[in-house]
């Protein structure tokens, strides 16, 4: 009587999710998450330089696989190991000042991915410097997880943002640059996603939403299974699979009674990679601003044509940033006050709001203190913030705006979050690919969603500018922009290349690991932002995709040690070369259709 007691008292405890209490899931999330690094420990003890080269790659492999079903619980629980343990064969430069710089070379599998499969073979200690580093760091972070006192919302965030990182990151390639293995480890990613869907099986109160849940996993799994990295169709997974599962997490919000954090820089409730409110565009200005609205928009579109603005009244922000050339100048490099040539080529202002610094060099954090940077520039503005702000408050037209928008304060902070938000409005989301994205309208041509596929596969511009900004904002966190060395040239000749002397961001600090690297800008709107490069080298899109093509400046020759562009060729048809550009050329803001039409004319 007491067992058969004890039996039924069992079958009534079930587990339910809760809006305010940690989750009742979280022990068995816990133990798959044990599981999967226990895995990955196993099979890189394994790996030693004292083996056989295929029976290291067949553990590295093993071991790999079990890191990427741990992957989602890294990302949302671990982030700084998941960086650490993903990060690519790139030297890390960390600067806290001119004392304090330190250069580190990465530790992780993709570096030894890139080590025991390259063709010119390896040396032990490298490999040993990376397993070794493998082999103490994953019991480490076992030892030390923080899954302990998470709420339901985490685990569903942990869900969105794995989904998100599969469709901008992991079918791109950037995990696996040597064996291209992504659609493979992107497999392994949704086996977890499916895991966790499953442990929360009785927490739904829709059986229909769990059941739609799990087809839809399989439906991606086996839409990967059947997938070729080169000729996967990137265009129908993202549209087909991931805005649906971005749509099943709200839905799943929903049926549990919960909401996801909104303090993150993704909109916790956007169902579409590629709507305009994908990004929380309150993350992207400073702590505190005041909300946009059409008429701080207004106010900031005034003064960003105020030529009373600059020193000689001669010169706007519109005067480099021109809106019928895509905010650019269409000019090689731009040019200042009294038409005095500047350093760089201007860049496009489009969704310059989803970068997390600014100018070619980074020097500027956000939109408010670049435009510090342009009124200080001798060549530019040429004038100081309490000047600016003495002639705005001089200027009677401003008063009734700055009255309504700001409380009457008319300085140089008010100002420059003004023109700021008008910055910031210039990211519609309304282009062709996203209209398709959306599904607004099925229009693109199949070479556009074969440039598509190609740009985020075979030709590997995804792994740099990355969806859904098209820029260097990294996801799934979107917290850092990454900077390149592509090895540009200061001549657009492909048989006589010559170095740009540019030194990028080697400056302020001397650091020779940053000579020549400069922000990925976004490629929106590209069709209209000729010329190219942060020096404006080329002045075709044909030139630019060639110039990758080849493998940048490394695979023309040139000697440049801190490359991050790999050096061999793509190998990329006209064809394909012809569709990227098409794809590209899709990404024209709904604003500018009739100028890229007059162009293309």
């Amino acid at each position: 009587m007491l067992v058969l007691f004890a039996c039924v008292e069992e079958k009534k405890a079930t587990k339910t999710v809760s809006a305010d209490k940690q989750s009742m899931f979280n022990q068995d999330i816990r133990t798959h998450y044990f599981k999967t690094l226990d895995s990955a420990a196993y099979y890189i003890q394994k790996v030693d330089t004292l083996k056989a080269l295929d029976e290291n790659k067949a553990n590295f492999l093993k071991s790999r696989e079990w890191y990427k079903r741990a992957e989602p619980m890294l990302i949302a629980y671990d982030y700084e190991n998941y960086l650490s343990m993903n990060a690519p064969n790139l030297l890390k430069v960390e600067i806290d000042d001119y004392t304090d710089i330190k250069v580190m070379k990465p530790k992780s599998y993709q570096v030894l991915e890139e080590l025991l499969y390259a063709e010119d073979g390896f040396e032990n200690k490298n490999v040993e410097y990376v397993i070794q580093y493998l082999k103490v760091r994953i019991p480490y972070i076992r030892k030390n997880h923080i899954l302990i006192r998470q709420m339901d919302r985490h685990h569903l965030k942990m869900l969105r943002d794995a989904i998100v990182n599969v469709a901008t990151k992991g079918i791109t390639g950037f995990d696996s640059p040597m064996l291209a293995n992504s659609l493979n480890e992107a497999i392994f990613n949704y086996e977890t996603i499916k895991e966790i869907v499953d442990i929360y099986e009785q927490a739904f109160t829709s059986k229909e939403l769990y059941q739609s849940w799990v087809k839809e996993i399989d439906n991606t799994i086996s839409d990967l299974k059947a997938g070729d990295f080169d000729t996967f169709n990137r265009y129908h997974f993202i549209k087909n699979h991931t805005n649906i599962q971005l749509a099943l997490i709200n839905d799943t919000a929903e049926d549990w009674n919960i909401k996801l954090n909104t303090s993150r820089n993704l909109n916790s409730t956007a169902d579409n990679l590629f709507n305009k409110d994908f990004f929380n565009i309150k993350k992207f200005a400073p702590p505190r601003s005041p909300e946009i609205s059409e008429e701080r928009v207004a106010l900031g579109r005034m003064l960003f044509n105020d030529k009373s603005l600059s020193s000689t009244g001669n010169i706007s922000c519109a005067s480099c940033h021109n809106k019928d050339k895509a905010f650019t100048d269409g000019l090689k490099k731009a040019q200042g006050e009294g038409n005095v040539e500047l350093q760089r080529n201007t860049p496009t202002l489009t969704y310059a709001v989803y970068q997390k610094a600014m100018f070619y060099d980074g020097r500027a954090t956000g939109l408010e203190d670049q435009i510090v940077n342009v009124v200080n520039n001798e060549n530019e503005f040429h004038m100081d913030l309490d000047k600016m702000e003495q002639r705005i408050q001089s200027d009677p037209k401003y008063t009734v705006q700055f009255d309504s928008l700001y409380n009457g304060k008319i300085n140089n902070r008010n100002a420059r979050h003004a023109i700021a938000t008008y910055i910031r409005s210039l990211a519609p989301f309304d282009s062709k690919f996203d209209r398709n994205m959306q599904g607004h309208e099925e229009t693109l041509t199949d070479e556009e969603i074969s440039g598509f596929n190609l740009f985020m596969g075979k030709a590997a511009c995804a792994t740099c500018h990355f969806p859904p900004a098209f820029n260097g904002t990294v996801p799934p966190k979107y917290m850092e922009s990454e900077f390149e060395n592509l090895g540009v040239p200061q001549n657009a000749s492909f048989e006589h290349p010559i170095l740009d002397e540019d030194p990028g961001q080697y400056f302020p600090y001397k650091v020779e690991e940053k000579r020549n690297f400069f922000k990925t800008s976004t490629v929106r709107n590209v069709a209209l932002t000729a010329p190219y490069m942060h020096n404006g080298v080329y002045n075709s899109l044909e030139e630019v995709i060639q110039f990758y093509n080849v493998g940048g400046g490394q695979g023309m020759g040139l000697d440049v040690p801190y490359q991050t562009l790999p050096a061999d060729s793509l190998n990329l048809s006209e064809n394909e070369i012809n569709d990227v550009i098409s794809f590209m050329k899709t990404l024209t803001d709904n604003q500018f259709i009739e100028i890229g039409e007059d162009i293309n004319d």
